[in-house]
């Protein structure tokens, strides 16, 4: 399994402290967007292979997580 970046982490952090699971963030952000998102998808921004600007923003709005990780 590929390792999470510092931003993979501070995903997983806030989730667990907002007593969310993942399906939940993978609906908001789904909604903010209006955009295609998935599980698989969230693994691969939270792995670093993908860093879509978009659904990066989305994500850090949601989760009210700052700019700078």
């Amino acid at each position: 399994m590929a390792q999470l970046t510092a931003f993979g982490k501070e995903i997983s952090k806030r989730l667990i402290d907002l007593g969310q699971p993942q399906k939940w963030l993978i609906e908001q952000v789904r909604e903010k967007t209006g955009l295609y998102f998935d599980d698989s998808y969230l693994g691969k921004i939270k792995t670093g292979k993908i860093a879509t600007p978009g659904i990066v923003k989305a994500i850090r709005e949601i989760l009210n997580l700052p700019e700078s990780a």
